[in-house]
Parts: C-alpha cells; structure tokens; sequence
C-alpha cells in the first residue's frame, strides 16, 4: 500500500483521508486516537480462499507481526469485502469503526484482530477458527445435528446476538457456516453484522443492494427494506430460526432454489419453511413465531433465548426428538384476539398505565370498546393474565384479560399512525408507531427508511389512517408519486400498496425482482378483484401504508 505506513495497534478510521489517483487507497494519519486497530496490508500473505459469501471472500492468512525483540506469525481469517465506491469508504471504515467499539465484551462473537484495505477492498482479519457448526454438520449422517447439540449452540448463538442486539447491532446474516466453533466446542458468532454494516453503502451489485442478507435465511423485511422494512431486532429471528431449521433436519430452507424464487415463495406469497414434526412443543412453538410474516408478531432474541435455556435445564429426557420428517406442522400461533403471545409478551402492563381496548388486526370499522380509555391500578398475584381497570363513570374497577388492552402514552399507542412535524424527503412523513416508552420516547416506522426511526412524541402528530381494502385516489396535487401507480384496462387498482418503487420517481427498474413483482400484480389483480396487491410495507403496515 501507497503511503505512510500506520502504527499497527494505535490509529482510528477518523483519522485517515483517502485519496483519489492510486490504484489502491492511500492513508494519511491525520490525528492520534483509539478504537479499531489498523493492520498494514504488507504484513499480511494470502494463502487460499475458504469460501465465498453474499458480500465478499474469506481468506486464510498469514500475519506477521515484527518487534525489535521477535518476530511472530498467526494464521487469521480475512474477510474481504466486495469493492465499494471510493467515495463511500471512509463512510464504511468509520461505520466500522464504531462497531468494532460496540463488540468490546460482547461474548460468543469471533475475536476481532483488526482491518485493512488490501487491492482496494476492506478487509476484517479475525481469529482463525478451525471450523463451523455448518461444516460439522456436513461430517454427521444426514447433515443433521442431534437436538441436544442444537440447543447447546443455540444458546451460544442467541446469547450472542442478544448482546449485540443490546448495543444497537442487527447481525442479518445468520446461518450455521457463520456458526464458527471455538477449542472448547463453543458456538461462536461469525458475523457480527456486515449486511448492517453496509446499509447505506453504495454497493457494485444491483442485486445486494435489494437484498440484505443470504437470501436462504432472509426475512421478507430483508428484501428492498427501504420500502418492505423497516429491518428490526425481530428480522434476527427469522434467521436464527432457519438456522436451527438446518441444523435438525440438515436441509437449507429453501433448498435448491434461486434467489428470484425464494423471493416469490417469501414475499409475494407469504410461505414459509417447512417445520418437522415430533419436535418438543416449545420448540414448536417459538419457530412457528419466528416464521411469522409480520415481524412484530415475531418473538425477539431474550424469548428465544429462555425457550431454549429451560429446555437444556429441564434435562435431556425433556428434549428427545423422534426425528421425523414425514409430516410437517405449519400454522398461526395466535388467540381470540388475532394476536401472537410474541406481540403481546412486548409490552407488560403496569399500574398506573393508561389503557384502551385493542382493536382486532385490520380493522376498519369503529368498535364498541369495552374500555374506551382507564388506568390499571391492581395486578392480581393469581391470575397474570388479568388487571384491574379503573374506567371513568364506573364504580368499581373492571378485571379485564391483557390481551385486550393496549397502553397508551402520551395519547398514542403502538400502532397509531402519526406524521412528522419537520418532514425529512428522504423518506415519507407519515409512519407507523412501532412502540413508545412511558418517557415519550419512540420508534418509528417509514416507508423509504431501512431501520426505525428514533426519537421522540414531540415530534409528529397524529395521522389519518388507512385500512387494507379500503378505496383510494391520489390527491391532484400529488404530481410525483412515491411508488408506482399501476394501470390496466378492465382491471381496478385499489389502495396505497399497489407501488414498488421508492424515491421521487427515478425512472429506472433497478433489478429483475421488482419488474417481475409488478407484473405479478398485475396479473393478480385481473384474475381476482377480491385480492389485494401484496403490501409496499406490511411487514410493518398491516392496515395501510403512508401517503
């Protein structure tokens, strides 16, 4: 590499410029700081590739590291990542920068020894692990792991991914050959995030750019997030749950098929990977949540986590599984209410909360609410699944079920549709509110931003909602749409989520998936005028999407 050569443990990304006219990056040290250690290509030789990935290599390597006193040389790992654009990588060398800060302690993640830019790519060098929970499984009759190894590794990996979720981290690429095995037969995290990593990052492949992960193991949020998203802590859990998947039957989801494919089975038409029969019930259970298409009814990490820790606890009579895969379970985990135990489990009521009836999913239609709006203000010790409300105008407080109820803070409850004060056009103004904090705090979801959106209720107001076949028309002074306003003669087009593409109109398909989902449409639509166009964003949008 051109340029200065950077003391090999002391200098941070913030402090390097990069420079236009060399065939490589040139680095200049700018100022003296921490974080991430910098290690100078010339030290490090390239043995052979290990394996190749949706965003880059995996190399095996030799590092030297010279004093005046000795010499020393390890073998590491390198993951290279596909070239970016020139202009973006100090944009990426500082984003890891910050990353690598947040992983200090992190238990069950690879050890990180440093970066560098080699030919031009950005090159993470880790500790070399001798192997994966992906490549064990390869050795075993079947592929397959017995159900006890599954839940050890298991607990490994969700402690892990916990942890990072903890820190603000979503890994998105999660599957066994990122599963890698320490000395001891631990299961260690490979990936600490690189899809997350490169969100916003202008990358060479039109393809990666629409898809966040590996597509055998995406969510369907993880495709062309910015208008199916946002991407949450829940989008982990559909990954970690194909995982687990392939680790007891020893076959991929989605085995076989291409991208475009698992695409149209997860996408356009709601399917999801196939779960054998015989396993034990909570199990079962907490994968079936995993596979639900809206993330919000998903469970998150800290449920899946103390599924598998009372099992492994309960003893290995408790975890037997017969293996069988003739028959296959599928379904929704649900109650009367239309709700998943995993939506409901998210939020726990308090005394002193404010409280209204929770409307049925999809509902359109004013409701006669039972409790229009009151305070909890008793939680019996007997029964947990009931509180006490106090509701004005009635004497004595109500004892109500707490799947009913819904906490309401600041007048606002998850769900609400609100619009931003100051309108930010990188992104609609009109979002859905994930959830709030009893402090006003809040996360938000828009269409046209991958992640939530943090801040706080004194920012939006309330919103007009809208409601999954309900029938609309563009405003007369809506001159550029945001999404495509699809055209057909002898067929009707209803509704906000009949466009695909984001942004101010560009004029140009980006890749084949969004032509085709279009096309799909359009067809589905003719055929059958009681369907509905699969949703821009309902992931997140069940009853409507923003103006």
């Amino acid at each position: 590499m051109a340029g200065k050569v950077v003391n090999a443990l002391s200098a941070s990304f913030s402090e390097y410029e990069f420079l236009d006219g060399d065939d490589e990056l040139r680095s200049v040290v700018a100022a003296s700081n921490q974080k991430v250690p910098w290690i100078d290509p010339s030290t490090l030789k390239l043995r052979h590739r290990l394996g190749r990935g949706s965003f880059g290599d995996v190399w095996l390597a030799t590092y030297h590291r010279s004093t005046q006193d000795y010499d020393q040389y390890f073998e590491v790992a390198i993951k290279m990542l596909h070239p970016v654009k020139q202009d973006d990588m100090k944009t990426l060398l500082d984003k890891f920068d910050d990353l690598y800060s947040k992983c200090q302690g992190v238990n069950n993640i690879c050890s990180l020894q440093g970066v560098s830019i080699i030919s031009g790519k950005f090159c993470i060098i880790m500790k070399f692990y001798e192997g994966s929970v992906g490549d064990k499984m390869t050795r075993l009759k079947g592929g397959k792991l017995p159900l006890p190894y599954v839940l050890r590794y298991g607990i490994n990996l969700a402690q892990a991914v916990l942890e990072l979720h903890s820190k603000g981290i979503l890994v998105l690429n999660l599957k066994p050959f990122n599963f890698l095995l320490d000395e001891t037969d631990q299961a260690v995290l490979g990936d600490i995030g690189i899809p997350y990593l490169l969100l916003g990052i202008r990358l060479p492949s039109s393809d990666m750019a629409h898809r966040l992960g590996t597509p055998n193991y995406m969510a369907p949020e993880q495709w062309q997030p910015e208008i199916r998203g946002p991407i949450s802590f829940e989008t982990d859990s559909w990954g970690f749950a194909c995982s687990i998947l392939e680790m007891l039957t020893g076959i991929t989801p989605w085995n076989g098929k291409s991208a475009d494919e698992i695409y149209d089975l997860v996408v356009r038409k709601h399917e999801k990977p196939l779960i054998p029969s015989g396993l034990p019930p909570p199990v079962e259970k907490v994968l079936l949540g995993c596979f639900e298409y809206d993330f919000r009814s998903r469970p998150l990490m800290k449920d899946i986590l103390h599924m598998f820790n009372s099992l492994e606890i309960g003893g290995e009579d408790n975890v037997q599984w017969t293996g069988l895969e003739s028959t296959t379970v599928s379904g929704r985990i649900s109650n009367s209410t239309g709700y998943t135990e995993w939506f409901l489990s998210k939020d726990c009521l308090q005394v002193g909360d404010i409280v209204r009836s929770r409307k049925t999913p999809n509902s359109c239609k004013p409701e006669n609410m039972d409790v229009p709006e009151g305070a909890v203000v008793g939680l019996p010790f007997t029964d947990r699944d009931f509180v006490l409300v106090r509701v004005h105008g009635i004497h004595d407080p109500l004892r109500v079920h707490v799947s009913t109820l819904e906490r309401v803070t600041l007048g606002l409850a998850a769900g609400d549709w609100v619009r931003l004060k100051e309108e930010d056009k990188r992104h609609s103004p009109v979002g859905i509110l994930h959830s709030i904090d009893r402090d006003g705090s809040v996360d938000l979801g828009f269409i046209g931003l991958e992640t939530l959106w943090k801040g706080n209720s004194s920012q939006f107001q309330m919103a007009e909602s809208y409601c999954v076949g309900q029938f609309v028309r563009l405003k007369s002074n809506v001159l550029s749409p945001r999404f495509d306003w699809p055209r057909k003669r002898g067929a009707m087009k209803v509704g906000l989520f009949v466009g695909k593409k984001i942004g101010r109109s560009k004029g140009k398909r980006h890749s084949s998936l969004i032509q085709n989902d279009i096309q799909y449409m359009d067809g589905q639509a003719a055929g059958n005028p009681a369907w509905l166009p699969p949703t821009v964003a309902n992931i997140l949008f069940p009853e409507g999407a923003a103006r």
